[in-house]
């Protein structure tokens, strides 16, 4: 019989909510077709050649009994607990060692038959017998028992292993914020470091520039003074030196002379002298002068002035002359 007529003659193995797929020579469960009849609770799959059962399998939450007994099992789906409903299970005559952790989750199994499975000594152990109805009801219990127990270690080795990735998440979060603060600082410092920096290149330029400044000014009041300086010896020398004028010299002799005459003339008149020959002409000439003077004495008035202004001019300019 091909698969396609065991598919298209499913229906003739249903019997109420039975159906008989025992000594069918499947190799596999026929999932997808058992899930189409979800009021058939009771299958039998005895007798036949099945290594496994699907994943799909577990999804058959309608079953309520299942015979899977003389078949060649090695394992079972590891979420078989799924099958809620599940409350009479054989698997006699398999090769089964262990059985899925969520087996425990078949809250509702009441019979287990678990005989001529090579099963692991502690799980043979809970299994026991189950050679009459009531040690098949026992190895339920007990199997079930062991699972739980089975489940709770697995929990615990689960959390464990869940508290200890969190530790390390933890760990590893605590070392992430440890490295962000290190960046952190590490980026303030720099930032810090920059500034300070930015900050002597600026107080550097601003003394550079100061010291221009104060450079530039020291120059400009050099050359100031430097220019006043070279102004006033330029002023010095450009300053016109007196000129001795014709009338200045000519003055000079004329006082001279008369200064002479006047010497000669009071020698001769007023010493001894007056008796002299050579004062007699003189002191003739000091009369006639005297006479004329007395008749000229508006002119001499004048003239007095005028060689007072010429002494005061020759006076003011020899003393600019030794400044």
């Amino acid at each position: 019989m091909s698969k396609n007529s065991k598919v298209l003659n499913l229906k003739d193995k249903i019997s109420g909510n039975e159906v008989d797929l025992s000594l069918s020579n499947l190799t596999e469960v026929p999932v997808r077709e058992l899930a189409l009849f979800t009021k058939a609770t009771v299958v039998d799959l005895s007798c036949n050649n099945i290594t496994s059962l699907p994943p799909e399998f577990c999804n058959l939450t309608h079953l309520v009994k299942v015979d899977l007994s003389k078949n060649q099992l090695t394992c079972l789906p590891d979420d078989l607990g799924n099958l809620a409903s599940l409350q009479h299970l054989d698997l006699y005559n398999n090769k089964l060692s262990v059985l899925p952790v969520s087996f425990s989750h078949l809250r509702s199994l009441k019979w287990l038959d678990l005989k001529d499975n090579p099963l692991e000594a502690v799980l043979a152990k809970a299994a026991g017998d189950c050679l009459d109805e009531k040690q098949c009801k026992q190895c339920a219990t007990q199997v079930l028992q062991h699972m739980r127990g089975l489940q709770a270690e697995v929990d615990r080795v689960r959390e464990k292993r869940l508290l200890r990735e969190k530790e390390l998440e933890r760990k590893r979060e605590v070392k992430q914020r440890e490295r962000e603060a290190r960046e952190k600082e590490a980026r303030k410092r720099e930032k810090a470091e920059e500034k300070e920096k930015r900050r002597k290149e600026y107080n550097a330029q601003m003394a550079a520039v100061a010291a221009r400044e104060q450079q530039k000014k020291k120059s400009e009041e050099k050359k100031k003074k430097n220019g006043l300086a070279a102004d006033k010896k330029a002023a010095v020398e450009t300053s016109p030196k007196p000129q001795r004028s014709l009338i200045g010299l000519m003055f000079k002799l004329l006082l001279l002379l008369l200064l002479g005459l006047a010497g000669v003339a009071a020698a001769c008149r007023l010493t001894d002298l007056q008796k002299e020959a050579a004062c007699v002409p003189v002191n003739v000439a000091v009369d006639d002068g005297l006479s004329w003077a007395k008749e000229q004495e508006g002119v001499i008035r004048q003239l007095v002035q005028n060689l007072s202004s010429a002494a005061k001019e020759f006076l003011e300019s020899t003393q600019a002359t030794k400044n």
